[in-house]
């Protein structure tokens, strides 16, 4: 694989781990009640925590995966399960269930746990540990900060994208990524046993 398609495979594994269009539904639902501004003001906040935090995992997998003597395969397995349950979550939830909060929401919930959860902590853990060539090493972290900012852009559009979809398109949205996410589960767990069990093919 070259390095261009490494970037592009990694960018979109990324962003649809990241659970865009369910992370776009719950915005719009969590901030009716704001004004334009605000809600852009906190489109950039949300952004910010959910590139931060997901460069941390993406950096500090490889040791947290040492310290606590963990394998790649075994992490892929519990991973992938994780992945799994929030995409068939993500299939079964109705748009609006999250309801918000008086208080700062912009890294509980929004960044954590609606767009950065179990699941996707997991996946970016796995997938920074995984990957030891320099090169593309520091393109997976540009993709990776590149899949939270075209979040952000997501949410940044809500007025827009609320007008083009409507409720029922992101809910059909939603749904479709939770299809693609379960892809992505399956495709962990299965390298994980074949690993695992040192299985050729």
């Amino acid at each position: 694989m070259s390095h261009a398609e490494f970037f592009i495979n990694t960018w979109l594994k990324f962003f649809f781990i990241l659970t865009p269009f369910f992370a776009l539904s719950t915005f719009i639902t969590m901030t009716r009640d704001l004004r334009v501004r605000e809600k852009r003001l906190l489109a950039l906040r949300v952004t910010g925590s959910v590139v931060i935090v997901c460069l941390i995992l993406y950096f500090f997998g490889d040791i947290i995966f040492r310290v606590f003597g963990i394998t790649i395969d075994s992490f892929r397995i519990g991973g992938g399960c994780l992945i799994m349950l929030a995409a068939i979550e993500l299939v079964r939830r109705p748009i609006g269930s999250l309801s918000s909060d008086s208080g700062d929401i912009a890294v509980v919930p929004l960044a954590i746990p609606v767009i950065v959860g179990p699941g996707t902590t997991a996946a970016i853990l796995v997938m920074g540990a995984e990957v030891q060539d320099p090169t593309d090493r520091s393109l997976g972290c540009i993709a990776l900060a590149l899949a939270g900012v075209a979040i952000g852009v997501l949410l940044l559009t809500t007025s827009i994208a609320e007008r083009v979809a409507g409720e029922r398109g992101l809910n059909i949205l939603s749904k479709l990524t939770g299809l693609i996410m379960s892809a992505i589960a399956s495709q962990m767990i299965f390298t994980g046993i074949k690993n695992f069990l040192q299985l050729g093919g």
